[in-house]
């Protein structure tokens, strides 16, 4: 199969999300690593020439045409292989859901981390972010307890990127790489999901591509 797509990629980072899809799908995408102090690419370029936000996830289509923004990303990269079932069709209530707990874990997850894993400039902002996060976790926490993955019985691309998010965060069972402020050692549900996600090959490669570790 033919190179389809180029991912930008920061180990550790949200990237981890598309970075997991692409390995479920079996997609042959070249994987581009950004340097987080220098904006540099492993080939180095400067990732603000590629990007102009200087974040990533970044999809590069091959075609001169770029994708930005993780859950727009990895709904595109579901959409290449919709036997996978990694996304329900476009336009079913399904579908819907998904994209309503995409805008959750981006708007209310991913951005609530932010005060946590800057807390020296955010300063006392930190005590308003970090109870609110805490509760959103207690919501998952309580939403995974009737089902094995975030939307039901299968796994989705809404899972690559909670996963993505969490290990951000800190408990026992949890390797995290950027220490943020937050435990989860009360969410036993958030931590048996958690014990499945890490079970999962794909996981487990896109983990090792990034240079990182379990334990």
């Amino acid at each position: 199969m033919e190179t389809l797509v180029k991912l930008y990629y920061l180990p550790a980072s949200c990237s981890l999300s598309p970075h997991i899809v692409i390995n479920e799908l079996g997609l042959d995408v070249d994987l581009i690593k950004v340097d987080h102090a220098s904006h540099k690419t492993e080939t180095g370029l400067d990732f603000y020439d590629i990007n102009p936000h200087g974040y990533v996830p970044l999809l590069d289509l091959g075609d001169g045409s770029l994708l930005r923004e993780g859950p727009a990303i990895v709904q595109y990269l579901a959409d290449l292989k919709p036997e996978a079932e990694l996304a329900p069709a476009a336009g079913t209530m399904e579908r819907y859901r998904l994209q309503e707990m995409l805008g959750f874990l981006s708007t209310e997850i991913h951005k609530g981390f932010i005060p946590l894993l800057y807390a020296r400039l955010a300063g006392s902002y930190v005590e308003t972010a970090r109870p609110k996060l805490e509760k959103r976790y207690q919501w998952i926490d309580a939403h995974l307890a009737d089902r094995p993955f975030l939307m039901g019985d299968r796994f989705t691309v809404a899972d690559a990127y909670l996963f993505a998010l969490t290990g951000w965060g800190q408990a026992p069972w949890l390797k995290s790489y950027y220490k943020a402020g937050i435990h989860f050692d009360a969410l036993h549900n958030l931590e048996a999901w958690y014990g499945r996600m890490r079970q999962r090959e794909a996981v487990r490669k896109s983990i090792a591509e990034e240079g990182l570790a379990f334990d």
